[in-house]
């Protein structure tokens, strides 16, 4: 499937989403209350069976946080990235996209721990590596003046 079939599937799955050619993989900005439904229909729909979810990531953005998915096809041989937003920064959450891809559990404990965004339905949302009341350190405004770490 071309990068101009990816999109025109995906657009029948969800008229706002955004896209960018990427330099490597074509990027698609999903609003985050469509981002489950989208995801569960490209992994099941036979053509697209994007069946290997390879990187989920957070990103601190100055209004918002950004979740980057990283999904593959290994048997059509396709990758697409989709990247969604959370509403806002004070209590930023979205959907777990586990119950697809059940790898994505631990990365998204991985973004919870690190940035601090909460996956809805997640079965385990806890800390990974940082213990309760450590605060988050790849936020932008995180600052600990016990380890002295300011930004």
């Amino acid at each position: 499937m071309t990068n101009e079939d990816l999109k025109q599937t995906i657009t029948n799955l969800c008229s706002s989403a955004e896209f960018k050619d990427g330099p490597q993989f074509l990027e698609v900005l999903i609003p985050a209350e469509s981002l489950h439904e989208v995801c569960l229909e490209l992994k099941n729909n036979g053509d697209t069976k994007f069946d290997y979810l390879f990187c989920l990531s957070g990103v601190d953005q100055p209004s918002c946080f950004e979740v980057v998915y990283h999904l593959d096809s290994t048997v059509h041989r396709h990758v697409v990235v989709l990247k969604t937003r959370t509403a806002d920064r004070e209590n930023p959450s979205i959907d777990t996209v586990g119950d697809i891809w059940p790898t994505a559990y631990s990365h998204e404990r991985e973004v919870y721990d690190l940035l601090g965004v909460t996956f809805n339905n997640h079965p385990d949302m806890r800390r990974l590596f940082l213990e309760d009341g450590w605060g988050f350190p790849l936020r932008k405004d995180y600052a600990d003046p016990i380890r002295i770490v300011e930004r």
